[in-house]
C-alpha cells in the first residue's frame, strides 16, 4: 500500500519589519501591493552615499534588538550588550524614520538614513515574494551544526514563511528545471509562483545577536546540501549549493489577501 503524499501546511509566518533586524512571528499577515507581507522589510537603513546598510556588510547590527508594540505601532530598539550604554528609545512605526535614523547615527557612529516604503525594500527585485522554507530543512541544519537550535536556525536563515508537514528541502519542489518554468501554487487564498533556490549570504554564518561567525560554516554548508540533495531538486538551478529556502513571486491580483498559519499548501496542476 502506498504511502499518501506529504501535506505541506503553513507552520509559521516572520516578518521583519526593518531590514536584517529582528523578526516579529505572527499568526497572520496581508500581502501588500508588490507582493510582499504588510510591515515586511518596510524600513532600511541606508549610509548618506545611498549604499545599503545590511548586517551581512556591518557586522554590529546584529547588536540591535527591536521589539515592537502590538499592530506595529511602535519600535523600540536597544542595545543591550553593547558597551557604551547606548539608551533604547521608541519610535513610532513607521513614520519616525528620521528620530530612527539619529539612534542608528549614534549606535553605528556614522550618519545615516532610514527609509520607509509599504511595498517593502526585498533583497530580491524580481521575486520579490515571501521565502519559503520547511522547518524540516531548519531542523536539518541543526544535526549539521550541532548547537544551532531551530530557533536560532530560524534567526540565522529569515525566512519569511515556513511549513511543516514535508521532509527536508521539500520546498525545492517549488522551483522549476528551468529559468523559464514556472510552478504555481497556493497557500490559503493566496496565489504564488516559485522562482529560484535562495542564495545565502554571510548572515547565517554568525550568531543573530553577537555576530560571531562559525569558522567554515559556508564550505561546510555547500558540501551537505549538495551531498544531500533530494531526487525531486533540479540542481542545474543552483548557482552553487550555498541556498537554502525557495524565493516566490505574488502577483498584483494578490494584494489584500491574506496568508494565517495552518493554511495549507497545494500545488497546481502541471499545465
Amino acid at each position: 500500500m502506498s504511502s499518501s503524499p506529504p501535506t505541506p501546511r503553513l507552520a509559521r509566518i516572520q516578518v521583519h519589519p526593518i531590514k536584517s533586524h529582528d523578526p516579529v512571528e505572527v499568526q497572520s499577515a496581508t500581502i501588500g501591493p508588490a507582493g510582499s507581507l504588510h510591515h515586511d522589510r518596510a524600513w532600511a537603513i541606508y549610509s548618506l552615499d545611498g549604499r545599503l546598510m545590511q548586517a551581512k556588510h556591518v557586522a554590529a547590527l546584529h547588536r540591535i534588538r527591536a521589539s515592537y508594540a502590538p499592530g506595529f505601532t511602535h519600535v523600540t530598539l536597544a542595545a543591550p550588550a553593547d558597551s557604551r550604554n547606548i539608551s533604547s528609545a521608541t519610535f513610532a512605526f513607521p513614520h519616525d524614520t528620521e528620530p530612527a535614523a539619529a539612534w542608528f547615527s549614534k549606535f553605528l557612529e556614522q550618519s545615516v538614513i532610514v527609509r520607509q516604503d509599504p511595498n517593502g525594500l526585498p533583497d530580491d527585485l524580481i521575486a520579490n515574494g515571501p521565502t519559503i522554507i520547511s522547518t524540516a530543512s531548519l531542523d536539518q541544519v541543526c544535526e549539521w551544526f550541532p548547537g544551532i537550535t531551530i530557533a536560532e536556525a530560524r534567526l540565522r536563515f529569515r525566512a519569511t514563511l515556513e511549513i511543516d508537514g514535508v521532509p527536508a528541502f521539500w520546498e525545492d519542489r517549488l522551483f522549476g528545471p528551468e529559468l523559464r518554468s514556472v510552478v504555481r501554487f497556493h497557500i490559503g487564498e493566496v496565489a504564488f509562483e516559485g522562482s529560484y533556490p535562495c542564495i545565502r549570504c554571510p548572515v547565517p554564518a554568525r550568531h543573530p545577536h553577537n555576530g560571531a561567525g562559525i569558522i567554515g560554516f559556508q564550505k561546510r554548508f555547500t558540501q551537505l546540501r549538495h551531498a544531500n540533495l533530494p531526487p525531486w531538486t533540479h540542481a542545474d538551478r543552483f548557482e552553487h549549493f550555498y541556498c537554502l529556502a525557495t524565493n516566490t513571486r505574488i502577483a498584483s491580483t494578490e494584494s489584500a489577501k491574506s496568508l494565517r498559519v495552518g493554511d495549507s499548501l497545494i500545488l497546481s496542476p502541471v499545465d
